[in-house]
């Protein structure tokens, strides 16, 4: 797996940064034009603690809390995070499941989105439980960018793929605004062809690249979409030779893993 700084997608239109060390934490603060802030805690080993929204009022909206509770410890070693789980049961249907997003409408994307979990949550899970355990993420419907497919070792969009993504913004900041706790996780992917450490590098890059869009173009708070690169562990069409449609995006809440809850 690769782990990477989110911050820096954080600094696009900032006022100031700045970055403060609390005993063995460091913690930086990406303020806005308005006077809000973007604050993220990260502990002495860079795992994400905490992440909240600090509005002009001083109102505190906290989008991540993976602070030390019971069931959870972080001790800096990936395989401490994965969740051992048995695939979920999925009682809805497929096209609910996994949406394919083929120019689907506002309306559609953003109910797809607000799918609830398709099994049960039996706790609240950190980020990076959620990042690395595929039985956790699974609990979540997830949408597929069949719009947004890269050329073979890119990880650039083009100008009309760029505009297919507008439903998908106007979906996502349609949820914030209902729930300004939402998190979406972008996913990116690869097909078989190269080596697994440049697939992994490569697919991180394509989720971060949708990711600074959704923002730049379209002012997605960055600071709901957290991104992970997963190269090609996770093919949607399973074949060793080159698959544009496996050189893709997808989407998913994660709210009620990172919460506990069902909504």
């Amino acid at each position: 797996m690769i782990r990477h700084n989110e911050i820096d997608r954080f600094r696009y239109g900032a006022r100031d940064v700045r970055l403060e060390q609390r005993g063995n934490d460091n913690v930086t603060a990406v303020v806005r034009p308005d006077g809000s802030r973007v604050v993220t805690v990260l502990d002495a080993n860079g795992f994400l603690l905490r992440r909240s929204r600090v509005l002009p009022n001083g109102q505190e909206i906290i989008i991540i809390d993976n602070r030390p509770r019971p069931g959870f410890h972080r001790d800096g070693d990936f395989a401490s995070f994965v969740v051992e789980l048995p695939p979920p049961m999925i009682r809805i249907p497929r096209e609910r499941y996994i949406f394919d997003d083929n120019d689907a409408s506002v309306d559609v994307l953003y109910e797809t989105l607000l799918e609830p979990p398709v099994d049960v949550i039996e706790r609240p899970y950190s980020l990076d439980e959620i990042r690395y355990s595929v039985a956790l993420r699974e609990r979540m419907p997830r949408i597929d960018l069949n719009t947004v497919n890269f050329d073979t070792g890119s990880w650039e969009l083009t100008v009309s793929q760029i505009e297919k993504l507008a439903a998908l913004a106007e979906s996502l900041n349609r949820a914030i605004d209902r729930n300004p706790r939402e998190v979406f996780l972008i996913e990116g992917h690869t097909d078989a062809v190269g080596n697994d450490v440049d697939n992994l590098s490569l697919s991180d890059r394509r989720a971060e690249s949708v990711a600074i869009v959704l923002t730049q173009q379209f002012n997605v708070p960055p600071e709901n979409l957290t991104t992970q690169g997963y190269g090609s562990q996770y093919l949607k069409i399973p074949t060793p030779g080159p698959e544009r449609a496996n050189r893709r995006v997808t989407v998913r809440r994660i709210t009620p893993l990172l919460t506990g809850q069902a909504r």
